[in-house]
């Protein structure tokens, strides 16, 4: 299995929703999602969005990945919109119809958007490295994927008929999206980056980052990640931290106390097997290692998410 696909095994989107959304002269809206990934695809017509600082156009074809900013803007092409209102009370009261930014029968655009619930801990160290939105405009000429034309014609279909399992095929398709915006940008990231996700394309640190993404468990030591990457030990031990900005076993004990938070909050396995999963030799170790991190024991911390999802 190749590194990028390993990496994104539990990174997961959940309680997807999308939209069909249609404007017709002048319009504008903003929309405040804190903790989600969105989603446009154009449909027909164009549009802009405004994040940040940052202003792009989008246009029949195109695919937008929203992936770390609370509240953004859109607007019609050549209109400023600064005077958008909050869409956010719509996009509830409105989920099963489609959203019409005043009533007309020309229509200059026709969106869906999708918004992805996602697990933070598991999906912290990725976002935080990816621009608000992507694909950013050196890689406007790859908007358009061409494995995606076939999703945005299933889910224009799909928004347009009420189906047994809609809602699991417009959550795979966000999947699907996700991955192709990454890989994108990932695969665009010049040599100078200090983008750590630039050891995606290291032929050699990628095979270390697949094992210890694909074997926590593992009990792995400097010695044998090197052999796995084909490196001498120093060469790269040097190598990783450069590239990824922090000591190999510095990395793999990062994943592991993520990868037992979510084990934690899924409530599936004991404390004791999680230990074991994420490869820690005793359970006093890993609690020890866990509470170091996040403040608390794994018993509290799984407690305390018990009692966020009672509330």
């Amino acid at each position: 299995m190749d590194t990028l696909s390993v990496l994104l095994q539990n990174v997961n989107l959940f309680e997807t929703k999308y939209h069909r959304i249609n404007g017709a002269g002048n319009w504008s809206y903003a929309i405040d999602k804190k903790d989600t990934i969105l989603f446009y695809l154009v449909l027909s017509g164009g549009f802009c969005l405004d994040v940040g600082s940052e202003v792009r156009q989008a246009h029949a074809g195109d695919i937008i990945m929203i992936s770390n900013a609370a509240q953004h803007i859109s607007y019609a092409l050549n209109y400023h919109g600064n005077e958008a209102k909050s869409l956010d009370a719509r996009l509830v009261n409105e989920a099963d119809s489609i959203i019409e930014l005043n009533s007309a029968d020309d229509n200059n655009v026709s969106l869906i958007l999708i918004e992805c619930q996602y697990d933070k801990e598991m999906t912290r160290p990725l976002l935080s490295v990816l621009p608000s939105i992507l694909p950013e405009l050196s890689d406007a000429s790859d908007a358009r994927f061409g494995v995606v034309d076939i999703e945005v014609k299933l889910l224009t279909l799909e928004s347009e008929k009420e189906r047994m399992g809609k809602t699991a095929v417009i959550n795979h398709w966000a999947g699907i999206m996700m991955i192709e915006c990454l890989r994108t940008y990932i695969e665009s990231l010049p040599e100078t980056t200090d983008n750590w996700l630039r050891a995606l394309k290291d032929p050699y640190l990628a095979k270390a980052i697949a094992a210890m993404h694909y074997e926590p468990n593992e009990n792995w030591t400097i010695h044998k990640l090197a052999e796995v990457a084909g490196m001498s030990r120093s060469s790269f031990a040097q190598r990783f931290k450069e590239v990824v900005g922090m000591p190999p076993l510095t990395y793999l004990i990062d994943y592991r106390l993520r990868l037992a938070s979510r084990y934690l909050r899924l409530q599936q396995n004991s404390i004791s097997r999680i230990s074991e999963l994420v490869g820690y030799a005793s359970d006093s170790t890993f609690s020890q290692a866990f509470k170091r991190v996040y403040g608390v024991s794994p018993k509290a911390y799984r407690q305390q998410y018990q009692k966020k999802i009672a509330v």
